[in-house]
């Protein structure tokens, strides 16, 4: 496709957008200035944040030129939640995560040549700015009665917590921002969330009542899970992009564990695989879904996209070791720990019968289970079958001094970390 409206559109991108035409027309006469913003809420952006991330660069692939705005200053107040109030950081730490947010954005911009991204940081214009200034010149342009029917204003209205005047103020900030990256660098465009909506609409206004210009916005769906509940950290069930918080491993796996309802929109929305590629994964997934080709797939080209190809070619060797398609001593010690961190597990002392950790697992219910699955040949210790019921572990089984794995038949998989003593 060469509009990048039709393809946003096809990949599910666009949940809602101001005069489509208009925004049609000012991205084919392009090149067009645009920006989403990021704020500094945690040491690490999540797979929500990866949205905007890919659909600013296929905006940047399509000609335009992306504004990566992380926010120093709207960091230190936080949009509201649907729920509570949101506790407010240090600032030296917010100053901290600023650097860690800008480092996982900058490699999937491009910052030469026409198209070229800028980094910004909306403490570089507030931080000089006084509440009087503040109040006159912004302020003196929004009417509380349309700013309290923004949803999530209005969603903590009707809560028992209320909403305090500082996180009320919030959309005022943002739309500040748009104002400012207009004058300085021309932005017309503003990418955001769908739950951001009212947040992005203040924006467009405040430009348009200070110049009177009409200037753009696109607000992405969210990405649920098949129950319809969102990955966020405030739901307790983000990915993340820092690996030491989602590690490879587990990232990889849960891009391969999607619902089958699901795929083909990951695909869609996280891959920069062709529409050909996508419906033809889709064919496969109908046809033969226990294939998992889609999901596949998806796994290796986005953690290849984040954590490049050596990780991918890592955590795929662990995932195939595990279940006894590979060496799990050529596992490096990382790689094992991440993938067995997925694992029910046991500690033990060497010499612990393995029909003992067998039952301690959960992988059977008893140890008279235990011995029944040995002898009918369906148990393994570091994927060598166990041939003796009174089997012991012993330090030359272990993984990297520290590790046995142990698997009942082909897909039911536990871990046993040794002591040190």
């Amino acid at each position: 496709m060469t509009d990048i409206v039709d393809d946003l559109k096809w990949r599910g991108l666009i949940a809602l957008s101001t005069d489509e035409d208009a925004l049609r027309k000012a991205l084919a006469d392009g090149p067009v200035t645009f920006y989403a913003g990021f704020d500094p809420t945690a040491a690490s952006l999540h797979i929500g944040h990866l949205v905007q991330i890919l659909t600013m660069r296929r905006l940047q692939l399509a000609g335009h030129r992306p504004l990566a705005l992380v926010g120093g200053a709207t960091g230190q107040i936080g949009d509201p939640r649907p729920t509570a109030e949101r506790t407010l950081n240090d600032p030296e730490v917010i100053a901290a995560w600023v650097g860690r947010l800008r480092a996982q954005i900058e490699p999937f911009l491009d910052f030469d040549g026409p198209s070229a991204a800028t980094m910004v940081n909306n403490l570089d214009w507030t931080s000089g700015l006084s509440a009087i200034d503040f109040l006159r010149d912004v302020g003196k342009h929004f009417r509380v009665n349309k700013m309290l029917t923004k949803e999530a204003v209005a969603r903590r209205l009707e809560s028992e917590e209320g909403i305090s005047y500082t996180e009320f103020s919030y959309q005022l900030l943002q739309a500040y921002d748009f104002l400012e990256l207009k004058r300085r660098y021309g932005c017309t465009l503003q990418q955001g969330g769908s739950d951001q909506w009212g947040n992005l609409t203040a924006g467009t206004d405040l430009i348009h009542r200070i110049t009177g210009e009409n200037v753009h916005l696109i607000a992405t769906p969210l990405i649920t899970k098949a129950d319809g509940t969102k990955f966020s950290k405030s739901e307790g069930s983000a990915v993340w992009l820092d690996p030491e918080m989602t590690t490879p491993y587990a990232f990889y796996q849960f891009w391969l564990n999607a619902a089958d309802a699901d795929v083909v929109n990951y695909l869609k929305v996280f891959s920069f695989r062709s529409r050909e590629e996508i419906e033809d994964l889709a064919r496969q997934t109908e046809e033969r879904p226990q294939a998992r080709a889609a999901q596949r797939a998806l796994a290796e080209d986005l953690t290849t996209l984040l954590h490049g190809a050596d990780q991918t070619a890592a955590v795929v060797n662990a995932s195939k070791a595990l279940f006894g398609q590979g060496d799990l001593a050529e596992l490096d010690a990382a790689t094992l720990a991440a993938a067995l961190s997925e694992l029910p597990r046991a500690r033990a002392a060497a010499g612990t019968p393995l029909i003992d950790l067998f039952a301690e697992t959960g992988l059977v219910a008893s140890k008279s289970a235990a011995r029944r699955t040995v002898r009918e040949g369906g148990a393994y210790a570091n994927n060598a079958k166990v041939e003796e019921e009174d089997a012991a572990l012993t330090p030359e089984l272990l993984l990297h001094g520290r590790w046995l794995v142990l698997r009942r038949g082909k897909r039911n998989l536990a871990a046993v970390e040794v002591d040190g003593s």
